[in-house]
């Protein structure tokens, strides 16, 4: 499992992205999908998404499956706003209840 470090942001995004690739490749064609772990994620932008996106994309090219766990609700909320939370994989519900069915 690929960790995010605690801040991504526009300063860092260019190196995290680089890391990310680095281990992504390393994963190589293995079966199993390639599992990300968000949680670190304590200060983050939109970068965050864009980043994490970038990260599917090569992992679909290399025909891997990427998988996104521990989203902070605040980017999980970033990620249904901008309409690319279903790409992301394993985004929490809203803590407001936002995601709750209709009745």
């Amino acid at each position: 499992m690929l960790a995010l470090p605690q801040s991504l942001t526009q300063t860092a995004a260019t190196a995290s992205l680089a890391a990310l690739t680095a281990a992504l490749r390393q994963h190589g064609g293995a079966a199993a999908p390639l599992a990300v772990d968000a949680s670190p994620l304590q200060q983050f932008d939109t970068t965050a998404l864009a980043v994490l996106l970038d990260l599917r994309r090569q992992a679909q090219a290399l025909g891997q499956v990427l998988s996104v766990h521990g989203l902070p609700a605040r980017l999980a909320d970033l990620a249904r706003l901008y309409g690319v939370a279903d790409l992301l994989g394993d985004a929490p519900a809203s803590v407001d209840g936002a995601d709750a069915p209709r009745r």
